[in-house]
Order: structure tokens, then sequence, then C-alpha cells
């Protein structure tokens, strides 16, 4: 590899901004392991997997001088999931021209209770609280990740992830709350 073993992820970032392919590949060794993990939770087509995941780093190759001082693999997640959104929808546009592809493409539940998340009161709700708990909860409820692999892909103690994750479920049920008030007046 380029010998940037011993550099952090924002250091390889700006190596990779500069045109440093051997930074690419190096951030590549470090991240696409877990990446990939966290798709496949997502998406059960792993051929739909390896294109998002392919998609992610030609993404980072193309806007790492857009990187803007964040944890890493928080910036890299959020590009991951937006290219398994698109690749969804671009699966959705394709059902809809091919019925007989339609019969197909019936998501499964998992798919059902994902896309909630992503585009339902939920997503609304998650969009409402800071991006730090919502990280939290998405690695802990949606991908099911355990305390310590948050903790590793976050890049934070594993005490400040169970105190987000409280803090998170706590404005995710106000949020919800603002959402969709009780009829009676009283909490949802």
């Amino acid at each position: 590899m380029g010998g940037h073993r011993e550099k952090d992820d924002g250091a390889l970032l700006r190596a990779v901004a500069a045109g440093d392919q051997a930074a690419l590949a190096d951030l590549y060794d470090r991240h696409a392991g877990w990446l990939h993990a966290r798709l496949a939770r997502r998406c059960a087509d792993p051929e739909v997997v390896r294109e998002v995941l392919q998609d992610t780093f030609v993404t980072v190759w193309r806007s790492a001088s857009g990187h803007r001082g964040a944890e890493a693999g928080g910036w890299l997640w959020t590009i991951a999931a937006r290219r398994l959104v698109d690749a969804r929808r671009a699966q959705e546009r394709i059902a809809r021209v091919a019925p007989e592809a339609e019969a197909e493409a019936v998501p499964s539940a998992e798919d059902r209770v994902l896309a909630g998340l992503e585009y339902g009161d939920v997503g609304s709700a998650l969009d409402r609280i800071s991006p730090e708990l919502r990280e939290v909860l998405r690695a802990t409820v949606v991908d099911g990740l355990t305390t310590r692999e948050t903790a590793r892909l976050l890049g934070i103690p594993e005490g400040t992830v169970k105190s987000r994750a409280r803090r998170a479920r706590t404005e995710l049920r106000a949020a919800l709350a603002q959402l969709n008030p009780s009829p009676l007046g009283g909490p949802a």
C-alpha cells in the first residue's frame, strides 16, 4: 500500500482530495468491511451492496475535498446510506416500468420497516434530532450493532454511545409526539 497506515482518516481524506490513489486504497481497506456489513443489514441483495459500496468510494474520490472535518466513519456512512436509497429508488422505477418485474420486487417486511424509518414519521422525527444522536440510534437500533461496535464505528467511547442512545430515545419520543400529538392532549 501507499504508506498511509499511520495517518488518521482526516489526513487520508485530505490526501484523497489531492488525488492520492494509495490514500483512497488505505481508506477503503479501513472502512469497506464495516460499510459492507452495515449495508448488507439493510439490503439483502449482495450485488446491490457491492454496487453501493463501489459508488460510495467513487463519491469519496470525487468529493473528498468537501469533507469538513466531521468524523470520517459517519461521513462515509452518510454517503453509503444515500447511495443505497438511490439504488432502491432506481429499483422501484424499474419495477414500475416493467410490471412483470413487480412480482419479483415485493419488498420484504424489513425493507418496509426501513422505508418507514427513512420516509415515514420516524424518519421525520429522526431528522429533528442532532446528527450525533441520530447516528447512534441508527447504528444500535436499525443496524443492530452492539455498544462496542457502535463505539468503534463512530470513534467515540462506549459510555458516550450509551448516554447518546438514552438522549436520542428521549428526543425521538419528543419529536414523534410533536408530529403526532395525542388526541386526548396527554403524552402520546
